[in-house]
């Protein structure tokens, strides 16, 4: 071998051994990137699987389908049965420090209807666990509610409305109606349990496919 045979065989060396190098850090920034992604699904009993066998709740549902999609995702499921935003908010502080979620999707507020509490009161939690999240470094993703046309016409619209208007203040992604689908088919009282508030284990893979497609967006 030459003497310029020799430089090129150990130039070609070098970029080989250089390449290699930082492939290896690109997939391995790649891969700690991808196990540092979690959710944060804080919730009411629509996400508590309230009345439904263990694991088969939408939330569950969700995890199965990031361990396909987006492999190295963690799941935690905050959510409690009768869960308020006045709740979300008193807890949602120990959440962000304990999981240090990438991103949070808030289910919650249909409780606060059905108690009458008030609406801008709603809307003001929703707004601070928002932005409580995205200091936190998380992106939010809301879940919007509807209430039964026996609660008042205004009041209803009112409610739903609150959710949009939470998104657009803080530019955060929204699911416009969690139950669409589900609540406002032709028989609305097919996909719920006996109680009529709590979604049945079928209504689970719509109330997932609602979601989806907004989550995937800020994934």
């Amino acid at each position: 071998m030459t003497g310029s045979d020799m430089g090129v065989f150990f130039r070609s060396r070098r970029y080989c051994i250089a390449a290699l190098l930082l492939g290896a850090v690109l997939g391995l920034s790649h891969a700690q990137t991808t196990a540092q992604r979690t959710v944060l699904v804080l919730g009411d009993s629509l996400s508590a699987e309230y009345g439904l066998a263990r694991g088969t709740g939408w939330v569950t549902l969700l995890e199965q389908r990031l361990a396909k999609e987006k492999p190295g995702t963690r799941v935690v499921n905050a959510s409690i049965s009768g869960e308020t935003t006045f709740g979300g908010r008193s807890r949602l502080a120990a959440l962000l420090a304990q999981h240090k979620p990438t991103h949070v999707i808030l289910e919650l507020g249909g409780n606060d209807a059905l108690r009458g509490l008030s609406l801008d009161a709603t809307r003001a939690n929703l707004e601070w666990m928002t932005q409580q999240s995205k200091k936190a470094g998380a992106r939010v993703l809301l879940l919007g509610m509807q209430m039964p046309p026996n609660y008042g016409a205004d009041y209803a619209k009112r409610f739903e409305g609150l959710y949009a208007q939470v998104a657009r203040a803080e530019k955060v992604g929204l699911v416009p109606f969690f139950l669409k689908g589900v609540a406002d088919g032709a028989d609305p009282t097919r996909l719920f349990q006996p109680d009529r508030i709590h979604p049945t284990t079928e209504a689970q893979p719509l109330m997932l496919d609602n979601v989806w497609p907004e989550l995937k967006k800020i994934l």
